[in-house]
């Protein structure tokens, strides 16, 4: 089944890329990039990977051409990433590594899928992108008079969490009613409060409390409005 050999290119990849790959290897490529002697062993697994799961030696120029393509890109991202950068390397290193099977998985096995998009896909995909960095300007600008209150709200406190902790508490909740599974937005709210508990019992700070308490209301407020907005779209 052409579906299945998919699944295996993605699995020989997952292993090559995050099982095998050890952490020593990384470091001597991102020290050396393009000298290191792990990037040609690296792409040379991914090559022998393939072959192992598919289990058929015709398929060697799949293998070749995903491995050769897999010492570029590794070296590529090697080449232009720094230490501020490595996240959106590591994203864009494995979103072409991905592209790559794909194209050649249609390619091969002639499996090319180009069908119409649902209007189902587009009111989710819009709704996961508000929720994201639009709803955390929103909650912003909405909490921005009482932010400059508090004169310790960052401290001890990774950059840009409390950012990242709202759009997956969001898409969490969205997901949840769009699934019909409700009861995971308590289990959320319930999780959240235990885990700041601490927090703000030892902060005694009855200001930061309610200003916590209003930023999660907010975020799962915008989170529900267009998961119920949502829901009646994709009736």
């Amino acid at each position: 089944m052409p579906t299945m050999i998919l699944v295996k290119l993605i699995l020989a990849h997952l292993i090559g890329d995050f099982i095998i790959q050890s952490e020593k290897w990384i470091a001597d490529k991102e020290a050396k990039r393009w000298a290191s002697p792990f990037l040609y062993i690296h792409s040379l697994i991914h090559f022998l990977l393939i072959l192992l799961i598919l289990w058929d030696i015709k398929y060697w120029p799949v293998a070749l051409i995903i491995a050769v393509s897999h010492f570029f890109i590794d070296g590529l991202k090697l080449s232009f990433q720094t230490e501020k950068s490595r996240s959106f390397w590591f994203g864009a290193d494995q979103t072409a590594h991905l592209m790559v099977i794909i194209a050649i998985w249609s390619i091969f096995w002639n499996e090319i899928y180009l069908y119409p998009l649902s209007n189902e896909f587009w009111v989710v995909l819009t709704a996961l992108l508000f929720l994201s960095y639009p709803a955390s300007y929103i909650v912003m600008y909405s909490m921005g008079r009482w932010t400059s209150v508090l004169t310790h709200e960052n401290e001890g406190s990774l950059e840009g969490a409390g950012k990242y902790i709202g759009i997956l508490e969001r898409m969490f909740v969205y997901i949840a009613i769009i699934a019909g599974q409700l009861q995971i937005i308590g289990f959320l709210l319930a999780a959240k409060s235990v885990f700041r508990y601490g927090d703000l019992t030892r902060s005694k700070d009855r200001k930061l409390t309610e200003y916590i308490l209003i930023g999660t209301l907010l975020s799962f407020l915008i989170a529900m409005i267009t998961g119920f907005i949502s829901v009646q779209l994709l009736k």
